[in-house]
């Protein structure tokens, strides 16, 4: 059963957008989308929130979710979070 995950990162000073292009230019997208099971990962900007970046993150299976969120990845993405002040809203849904 396959998952999206649509993450709302929010911060100020355009800080979220700050963190996805981070995030993008240290390679840690890439890295998370060569990881096995992953299907999506991708940042988009709302129109409406300049302060909001969405990201959207399917995966092929629980287990594989599961895996990343052990990952060491999932320790730099905390550290870039923390670093940009951001908070996350989750949205998480499932395909039958």
């Amino acid at each position: 059963m396959a998952f999206t995950v649509n993450i709302y990162y929010t911060g100020t000073n355009g800080n979220a957008k700050k963190f996805a292009e981070e995030m993008k230019k240290s390679g840690l997208v890439e890295r998370i989308r060569a990881e096995e099971g992953n299907l999506r990962y991708e940042y988009f900007l709302p129109m409406d929130d300049p302060e909001t970046v969405l990201l959207i993150d399917a995966w092929k299976s629980e287990e594989a979710l599961d895996f990343h969120h052990k990952s060491p990845e999932m320790k730099e993405i905390a550290a870039l979070r923390e670093k940009y002040s951001l908070k996350m809203r989750v949205q998480k849904f499932c395909e039958v």
